[in-house]
């Protein structure tokens, strides 16, 4: 079995999300998301996620590509994350190219483009507008 492995905070749920998680489960049989908690989107941003932990992971355990969720509780763990996981590939969004390279030498890292024209901060700033 392959397993794939991904990471996000998955913050007001939107079609770039599930056109990544989609798109990452076709790289193996098994796909397992690190949903980022809401102290860790702090220490990353300085703002909490406008939906909770709890709420966020429920969304992305529902969805019918993802076999498995759990909480990413700081950066420094990803390595960590993926060795326990036995993951053999690391996706994630195109807007992370490079970041995660030094992972390659447990795992296959690839990136995948973003959708475009949209973003969870792009919806934030149009509903505050509003």
């Amino acid at each position: 079995m392959t397993r794939v492995i991904t990471f996000g905070t998955f913050d007001i749920f939107h079609v770039g999300h599930l056109n990544i998680l989609k798109r990452a489960a076709e790289y193996g049989d098994y796909l397992i998301v690190g949903v980022s908690t809401d102290a860790l989107n702090f220490s990353k941003k300085q703002r909490y996620p406008v939906c909770p932990q709890n709420s966020r992971a429920e969304i992305v355990d529902a969805l019918a590509c993802v076999d498995h969720v759990f909480y990413e509780e700081s950066l420094e763990l990803k390595r960590q994350y993926i060795i326990d996981h036995k993951a053999d590939f690391l996706v994630m969004g195109d807007d992370w190219q490079g970041k995660f390279d030094e992972f390659s030498d447990i795992c296959k890292v690839v990136y995948l483009p973003r959708t475009p024209s949209i973003s969870t901060t792009e919806l934030i700033e149009i509903v505050k507008e509003r």
